[in-house]
């Protein structure tokens, strides 16, 4: 028997045998662990074995390895910080920049004026569009701070989003986006009374940037504001206000443009809830530079067994706006939805009718459906299928795809093999085949690698042969060293030849307990669409182009921490400490697996038990360092997200378990309607 990862060995003697010997030396030994479990009868007439605790005596144990936060000073309150000296190159449309700059970050814990955390990144570099000026983000969080009446309050100041209340962001089948700004924000919760203030006020503007996240402001402010009251267990009610100045649009190269409109608007929403039904009433009104409109819609969801029904009325008028971002509008019609998993079996089927008001845009019918069969441990398949039928509107807007799928475990690890095809009348057949391979490897390591090849139409009789490798991974090297990142390569060959890359790899090197070396090499030409997403009611995807850049980045980043650890550290001055890691990621075939032709999402907010914030890098990446042992939580907010994707019902939460000196590793995956 062993005791203790670093202690000696302890030899336990062996019970005495029947006939006075040993067991070992030649005759058949008596084990009164087999004679329990009836594999060996017990002899007759043996006594019953004595048992005695062995002791290990303090001086024979040999002491643990070093600790590399042995040093962490454990007085004070809980604090850590983090400060890096960033270098990086780019190149984008050929015009080189050098950029240098220093990012920050951090949290105090504080007995009365609740948990502060600070990130900031800001740079200055040649070759800038307004020449040499100083550029980046920086967001200062105050998070649980405590007030009389049983009132928690979190505040921001800095690069935030607008804020909304649950009920008004938890939206089925419409999303509204929130609006980027530099401004500040505060949220009131009183939860003894159910209810939930926040307001916000700044200057709207946009992201930019590779490597470094730069904040561009916009010409005019954004003003938000509302109210969520949950009066009883069956109804909860909220009022959301927001006006901004400007409006977001693409350019000719699908960057973001700021147009020159005032947009007011207002949302109302009420929910009744019942043990398995329930119906929630929107509506939304707004004027944009004197155009007035109004939409509702109604959601309402119920739950039978294993089959939930999901069903609903919409009227969106032209020139319904929310914000800065578009939204739906110039519709109206009734959906409906149903899904089941039930055994081995999960599937789910939408049926749409959908109306422009003007008669300009898409009428006609939207329905799809969806099964999958677990055969076996090992084995899964199925399939979709999906149509948009126009009626008498005013463009032939016909279309249809197919989807099958097989997911097949082995020893090597998961296998995804997908056949997609769509028949557009308007541009033609595409198809596309695709084989991801997720390998098994061990811990600290995982690679996934896709193939595919297709044919994808164009439009105007066009159509070009597609060929496409790409690959996603990271490999803890050494235990100090460690690689992460993906690459796509695509080759268009035929009407319209092309060639593609999305490379983005980093590096992770501790070279001394508290200093790090990091880097990152991205580079990215060519575009990427896709024919198979036929959903008339989701959002057009803007800003898709990717411009051709290049860049390499490096940093030299120390981290501290100490004080009493409590709250998201947990337990006493001496408690053990993981580390949560993570990617959030674009899932396109909405398995919850981050396939390496998935695309990471980049500048959204990861919060950790609730009181932690910190965003994604441009590999959708987030860490949260030293945290405690055990379970935690951690929620991605969907404020960056480009639009249509957003997250399922509860996809946005994980629960982990950390591990002492190990990485808790979540991968978070972002959907889009169906």
């Amino acid at each position: 028997m062993l005791l203790g990862a670093a202690g000696p060995a302890l030899a336990i003697d062996p019970p005495p045998q029947p006939d006075g010997g040993e067991a070992g030396d030649g005759e058949v030994g008596y084990d009164p662990f087999l004679a329990f479990d009836g594999l060996v009868d017990e002899p007759t007439g043996a006594a019953e074995p004595v048992y005695q605790d062995r002791v290990i005596a303090s001086e024979r144990l040999a002491e643990l390895p070093p600790d590399e936060d042995e040093a962490t000073t454990l007085d004070g309150p809980p604090r850590a910080y983090h400060v890096e000296a960033i270098a990086q190159r780019t190149d984008v449309f050929g015009e080189p920049r050098l950029e240098f700059g220093t990012a920050f970050g951090g949290y105090l814990g504080t007995a009365d004026w609740g948990d502060l955390s600070a990130d900031a990144v800001l740079f200055r570099g040649d070759g800038l569009r307004d020449g040499h000026r100083l550029r980046g983000t920086a967001t200062l969080w105050q998070r649980g701070l405590r007030m009389p009446g049983g009132w928690a309050i979190d505040n921001g100041l800095g690069v935030l989003n607008t804020p909304m209340p649950a009920l008004s962001r938890d939206q089925y089948r419409f999303i509204l986006p929130s609006v980027p700004m530099l401004g500040a924000s505060t949220e009131w919760r009183q939860l003894d009374r159910g209810l939930t203030v926040q307001a916000a006020l700044g200057r709207g503007g946009s992201f930019g940037g590779t490597q470094f996240s730069g904040f561009d402001l916009g010409e005019g402010s954004v003003f938000a504001a509302a109210l969520q009251r949950d009066g009883s267990s069956r109804s909860s009610g909220a009022l959301s206000v927001l006006a901004t100045e400007g409006r977001i649009v693409p350019d000719a190269l699908g960057s973001p443009f700021p147009q020159a409109e005032r947009v007011r608007a207002a949302l109302g929403a009420q929910r009744w809830q019942w043990d398995r039904d329930s119906v929630q009433l929107n509506a939304l009104a707004s004027d944009s530079d004197g155009d007035s409109a109004g939409g509702l819609w109604v959601d309402a969801l119920s739950a039978r067994g294993s089959v939930t029904h999901r069903y609903g009325l919409f009227r969106l008028e032209p020139d319904l706006a929310w914000g800065a971002w578009p939204i739906n509008n110039d519709v109206q019609g009734a959906y409906y939805r149903v899904d089941s998993t039930f055994g081995r079996v999960s599937w789910n089927a939408a049926l749409d009718r959908i109306d422009s008001l003007t008669g300009t845009g898409f009428e006609g019918w939207y329905g799809n459906g969806y099964l999958r069969y677990q055969h076996s441990a090992r084995l899964g398949y199925g399939g979709g299928l999906t149509a948009r039928r126009s009626g008498a509107g005013a463009r032939d807007d016909s279309a249809r795809s197919l989807q099958l799928f097989a997911d097949a475990a082995n020893d090597w690890g998961q296998t995804r093999a997908q056949l997609d095809h769509a028949t557009d009348d308007s541009a033609g057949d595409s198809w596309q085949v695709l084989v991801d391979h997720a390998l098994r490897l061990r811990e600290g390591s995982r690679l996934s690698v896709a193939v595919g090849a297709g044919e994808l139409a164009l439009g105007r009789g066009t159509t070009t042969r597609t060929t496409t490798f790409a690959t996603y991974g990271g490999f803890d090297l050494t235990e100090t060293f460690s690689i992460d990142g993906s690459v796509r390569l695509t080759r268009a060959d035929g009407d319209e030849d092309s060639e593609g890359i999305d490379l983005n790899l980093g590096w992770r090197w501790r070279v001394a307990p508290r200093w790090l070396l990091l880097g990152n090499v991205t580079e990215s030409r060519g575009e990427r669409r896709s024919p198979f997403v036929l959903d008339p009611l989701a959002n057009e995807v803007a800003f898709f182009a990717l411009p051709d850049n290049r860049s390499v980045f490096v940093s030299l980043r120390y981290d501290f921490s100490g004080g009493r650890p409590r709250g998201v550290l947990g337990g006493p001055p001496t408690a053990a400490t993981g580390h949560v890691a993570g990617v959030v990621f674009l899932d396109e075939n909405g398995d919850g697996v981050r396939g390496a032709t998935e695309r990471p999402a980049a500048n959204v907010t990861v919060v950790l038990d609730g009181r932690f914030a910190a965003r994604t890098d441009a590999s959708g990446r987030f860490r949260f360092e030293r945290v405690a042992v055990g379970r935690r939580s951690v929620e991605v907010i969907a404020d960056n997200l480009p639009l249509p994707w957003t997250f399922a019902a509860g996809g946005a939460s994980r629960q982990v378990v950390v591990e002492v000196r190990r990485d808790a590793l979540v991968d978070i995956g972002a959907v889009r309607p169906r």
